[in-house]
């Protein structure tokens, strides 16, 4: 990353320093996860099946920041792979969810504990309060995002 001078616009801007922030620390990962013969959608995927196992794919959709339609080829892909597989709802057989299978599962749950160790080594710079404090400011400043806009 390129030195920037710290009274510039750019170096203050929140949607720089966040998608910054963001590019850097997801890219170190996403090496890893191409190692691992993945791209960065089926990551997204195993990641957020591996403790909400059976969405809909709207809400992995939501969840894994990709357009509803590219969803359905990627799972469609990990599901050839037998990562995935897909399921009737329950309560309305029109509705279909998404499962890890078990081969998906050993994989995702393996792909989250390193991604846990990433994160921790990228937050071991700051005090586990500042850590703390920035997730929960992202994730109240994702609520803010998520509202409808005043007067929309």
């Amino acid at each position: 990353m390129t030195e920037t001078r710290d009274d510039t616009f750019v170096s203050g801007y929140l949607l720089y320093l966040l998608a910054a922030s963001s590019e850097e620390a997801s890219a170190q990962f996403h090496d890893h996860i191409r190692a691992q013969g993945l791209r960065v959608p089926e990551w997204r995927v195993l990641a957020c099946l591996v403790d909400n196992d059976a969405m809909m794919i709207t809400r992995l959709a939501k969840l894994s920041l990709m357009e509803q339609s590219r969803m359905t080829r990627i799972v469609d892909q990990m599901d050839a792979r037998g990562l995935v597989t897909r399921v009737a709802d329950a309560k309305d057989k029109r509705r279909v969810r998404v499962r890890l299978t078990d081969a998906g599962r050993a994989l995702a749950e393996s792909l989250v504990t390193d991604a846990r160790t990433h994160e921790a080594r990228l937050l071991s710079a700051l005090a586990d309060t500042d850590a703390a404090r920035i997730k929960g400011v992202l994730r109240t400043l994702l609520d803010v995002l998520d509202r409808p806009a005043e007067g929309a």
